[in-house]
């Protein structure tokens, strides 16, 4: 998903958080101003649907002017070029962990800096 309220808010003329603020007091919605910078500043992890609605209400727009689908992969791409899932990394033995080094090999250790 791709958050769009800052350009949602430009296209209202607001440019900045506090002034998102006012015109979110206006229809009754009283975030703090935290959590309005949070907002302006980047994608929310978790958003109350009831914000959400008042966050329309507050700025004259629907959801899907806020949130943007964006795809997480092309239907026709080629496996290699797809990310693995969590937990599917490469398989043990296959050169995928750092090997400890043994000792005498690397570079020589420095002495501490007297006291």
């Amino acid at each position: 998903m791709k958050w769009n309220l800052r350009w949602v808010a430009a296209q209202r003329d607001i440019w900045r958080a506090s002034q998102l603020k006012t015109a979110f007091e206006e229809v009754g919605f009283t975030p703090s101003l935290s959590k309005v910078a949070a907002l302006w500043s980047g994608m929310p992890v978790t958003l109350r649907l009831d914000d959400l609605d008042m966050i329309c209400a507050a700025l004259g727009c629907e959801v899907a002017d806020l949130l943007q689908a964006e795809p997480v992969a092309a239907a026709g791409a080629a496996p290699e070029t797809l990310k693995p899932a969590v937990g599917q990394g490469p398989q043990a033995g296959s050169g995928s962990r750092p090997v400890p080094r043994q000792p005498g090999t690397g570079p020589a250790r420095r002495a501490l800096p007297p006291n």
